[in-house]
C-alpha cells in the first residue's frame, strides 16, 4: 500500500531546480532474471522475454528484458533520485522514445538526464515546464534507452508571485 499524500514530506526541489543545460546523473538499478521474467509475464508476453530457447534463436541471442520494462526502470530511478523529493505535477509525455540496445539480466543502469528547457507557463503562474532528455546506459556505459520528456513542475510560492516572461 502506498502513502497516503499528507505522509510525503514537503518538496525540496521546485521548477526552479532545473534550469536548461543541468545533467544529473543516477541510478546503478540491476536487471535480475525474475524481474525480467515477471515483467514479461504480466505486461509483455512475448517469447523471447519469457522463454530461454525462444530467446537464443531471437535477434537477442538471450533472454532480453522488454522494452517498456526498461522504461519502467528508468522511471523508478527517477523518482527513487529526484522526481519523489520534488513538486512534480506529472507530464504530458514522452517523445522520440528509442530502445537502443537490448537489456539483459544481469545489467546495472543509470540514466544520464539534461535539462533541454525549462519555461513557465503563462496561464498558470505557478508553474514550470520542463523538457528532458534522458540516456539510460548499461553497466559498460553503452546507451540502451534514449527519449525526450516533458515535466510539470510547482514553481516555488514566492517565484510564483513574482513577475516573470511566460509562454505556454
Amino acid at each position: 500500500m502506498s502513502p497516503s499524500p499528507s505522509s510525503h514530506p514537503e518538496p525540496r526541489l521546485y521548477w526552479e531546480d532545473f534550469p536548461a543545460g543541468q545533467v544529473r546523473e543516477f541510478g546503478g538499478l540491476e536487471v535480475t532474471r525474475d524481474a525480467v521474467l515477471a515483467f514479461a509475464r504480466d505486461f509483455d508476453p512475448q517469447p523471447f522475454h519469457l522463454d530461454d530457447a525462444a530467446a537464443e534463436s531471437s535477434l537477442f541471442g538471450r533472454l532480453a528484458a522488454s522494452g517498456w520494462h526498461t522504461c519502467a526502470l528508468a522511471m523508478r530511478m527517477m523518482c527513487d533520485a529526484y522526481l519523489n523529493q520534488s513538486a512534480s505535477l506529472g507530464s504530458p509525455g514522452v517523445e522520440n522514445l528509442k530502445w537502443v540496445k537490448p537489456v539483459y539480466p544481469g545489467d546495472r543502469l543509470w540514466v544520464r538526464l539534461t535539462i533541454l528547457e525549462a519555461r513557465p507557463m503563462a496561464s498558470r503562474p505557478g508553474v514550470g515546464l520542463v523538457k528532458s532528455h534522458w540516456d539510460v546506459k548499461n553497466q559498460h556505459g553503452e546507451i540502451v534507452l534514449t527519449m525526450d520528456g516533458w515535466g510539470i513542475f510547482a514553481r516555488r510560492p514566492a517565484a510564483a508571485t513574482t513577475a516573470s516572461p511566460a509562454v505556454d
